[in-house]
């Protein structure tokens, strides 16, 4: 039998290579961010076209690289990082496999300029689907300038699943997020189709935090400082009523690498027990510094998991840095037996014995006998007169006179009455009274058909309910909102406030109306009918969060995602109690809908079961 193995090609293996490391733009903005960062840039630049599909392009000021050295990128498993398997755990870099720039330039077309600042000129490196087209000097600055067009050119399928241009953005924004948190001392810029997204200049941790979430974060952050033998802790936690319903702005970052670890997220939710209501998360920025040679980073391509040597550990470090800065600042409630002298209360009494009031009591004293009261007193005397009190006789008095009359008034009293209607049907005149529904555990309304009994989950039923009248507002694009009387200013961060600018108009048609969009603020005047007021930022965080998770691409419109995130955030929730009216109401309401059977999430809104199905219990 002929010999069936054999060597993959080089461009094919870096295909095979770029599935693992390039899954999206994003994936090459995080990698080529990485690149400049570890070339030691000060200042970087990030150009994006159409989501990093037509153009993604970093510019920084490093140290750049050689004619050779920029040849040899391109190659697989080519770094500087490593030179031997023992450097794999004393790793103070961002990459170090040598697959980022081979993977890129296998399936997009790639441009490289590069220049040391020793040298006169500088290289320039085309290369196309791993070929390379054109290397030759040129007239650069110095640093590095690497640029990436028509990303999965060469693989049509995989172009066809990105997703559409507003998720592809909001990943590449969230890859600029963590580069840029973890390296405050570093100067960035994010152009996105001409037009500046972000400029973030050099500044402190605390700084970089507010011009990336807003102003209005820098009152919402508390410092975490902690120090020890294992672990250094520096960072921020957010104020539990800011805790948002969404997870976006939690950052852990590990020697300057940002990590996803859902064991000390749970550290942290731990922290903050008791203090934030149930599905809401806590907003933290931590910077933790540990010992290279007790973590393995390479275990996942992206290198966003990291394996420690001992989590319990620094599972109870965090845990307790993070309590003890929410009690020191007064956050959360704590003991503290060292008397503050602030509560004393201010006035002396140190010499001043507490003398007990004497009370007396005129034991003579008769409030249905006529007489004099003097009252006497150590400082003063007084004397006054009581007047006569009336007899109790003169309350009847004139009632002798209207005695003769009593029979002749109660005989000219006249009663109304209306007339009993009579029955439409010409059976039984009594009036059905029986109730025809029923909550169980203010989470079900039970009611009674013909085959037996139907049970409907109250919150999906509402929700269905809730989805139709939106979805009906906002095709016909007619609402009735209420103004309120005091305008409400809400506070954003710029991907948020790019997420409602784009929803903005079809806010408008289910009620909302807004004065004023500015930079990061909204002014709302007047909400949807039946919204509350204290809900809407909640509303609009549900919605913020919806759209990150659930954005509409071909198959799926903004105005049925609107529809599905308001019904959800305005829709009875699970607990609340209903009268009986409201019960009816809901049950008809549901079923008036074209679709009464499933919620807008396709799940089942009620169920229905026959007297066979108890008879059968009973057996």
């Amino acid at each position: 039998m002929a010999d069936i193995i054999q060597l993959l090609p080089d461009h094919v293996a870096n295909q095979i290579a770029a599935g693992e490391v390039v899954q999206r733009p994003a994936s090459v903005v995080k990698e080529l961010l990485e690149n400049s960062i570890d070339a030691g840039g000060t200042s970087i630049k990030l150009i994006v076209k159409d989501a990093g599909k037509t153009l993604i392009q970093v510019i920084d000021n490093g140290k750049g690289m050689s004619a050779t050295d920029a040849r040899l990128s391109f190659e697989r498993h080519a770094t500087s990082k490593i030179r031997s398997a023992e450097d794999l755990f004393s790793l103070n870099t961002k990459g170090f496999r040598g697959e980022a720039l081979a993977s890129i330039a296998a399936i997009a077309h790639v441009e490289l300029k590069t220049k040391q600042d020793q040298d006169e000129l500088g290289t320039v490196i085309e290369i196309e689907g791993s070929d390379i087209k054109n290397q030759e000097l040129v007239v650069t600055p110095t640093g590095t300038s690497l640029c990436v067009k028509h990303l999965f050119f060469n693989i049509p399928a995989r172009r066809n699943f990105l997703k559409s241009n507003n998720v592809e953005l909001r990943h590449i924004v969230d890859e600029f997020h963590r580069l840029a948190l973890a390296h405050p001392d570093i100067e960035f810029l994010m152009y996105h189709n001409g037009s500046e997204s972000f400029n973030l200049p050099i500044s402190n941790y605390r700084q970089r935090v507010v011009n990336i979430f807003g102003n209005k974060t820098n009152e919402k952050l508390v410092p975490v400082e902690e120090e020890t033998e294992v672990l250094k802790i520096s960072g921020f936690v957010g104020k539990p009523e800011f805790a948002k319903r969404t997870r976006t702005e939690q950052f852990f970052f590990v020697n300057n690498r940002f990590i996803k670890s859902p064991y000390l997220n749970h550290s942290i939710n731990a922290a903050f027990e008791g203090l934030i209501k149930d599905g809401s998360h806590p907003s933290y920025f931590l910077n933790l510094t540990v010992d290279p040679k007790s973590i393995d980073i390479n275990i996942h391509p992206t290198k966003t998991e990291i394996k420690f040597d001992d989590e319990h550990t620094l599972y109870a470090i965090l845990r307790s840095a993070v309590k003890h800065s929410l009690g020191q600042f007064n956050i959360a409630p704590v003991l503290d037996f060292d008397r503050d002298r602030n509560l004393d209360t201010p006035y002396d009494f140190e010499n001043k014995k507490a003398t007990t009031p004497s009370v007396e009591v005129d034991r003579s004293f008769n409030p249905f006998q006529e007489e004099k009261i003097q009252s006497k007193s150590n400082s003063y005397s007084s004397s006054y007169r009581k007047e006569p009190a009336s007899q109790w006789e003169s309350l009847y008095v004139g009632l002798e006179s209207k005695g003769t009359k009593t029979e002749n008034d109660f005989s000219e009293i006249q009663f109304e009455s209306q007339p009993e209607n009579e029955s439409l049907f010409n059976g039984d005149k009594q009036v059905e009274t029986t109730q025809r529904t029923y909550q169980l555990h203010n989470k079900y309304i039970i009611s009674t058909i013909k085959s037996g009994m139907m049970i409907l989950d109250q919150h999906r039923a509402h929700q269905r309910v809730l989805y139709e009248g939106l979805l009906k507002h906002l095709t016909v694009k007619e609402s009735v909102s209420q103004q309120l009387l005091f305008p409400l200013n809400l506070d954003f961060s710029s991907s948020e406030m790019g997420i409602l600018n784009n929803l903005k108009e079809d806010l408008e048609h289910t009620g909302f109306v807004f004065s004023s969009f500015k930079d990061q603020t909204i002014e709302i005047t007047g909400v949807p009918i039946n919204v509350p007021e204290s809900e809407v930022s909640i509303i609009l965080e549900q919605l913020i969060s919806d759209v990150e998770h659930e954005v509409p691409d071909s198959n799926f419109s903004a105005t049925d995602l609107l529809a599905k995130s308001l019904a959800k955030s305005l829709a009875i929730k699970t607990g609340q109690s209903l009268t009986q009216l409201e019960q009816e109401h809901l049950v008809n309401s549901l079923f008036a809908c074209k679709e009464p059977t499933v919620s807008p999430t396709n799940k089942v809104t009620f169920i229905t079961m026959n007297v066979d199905d108890f008879d059968k219990k009973f057996i």
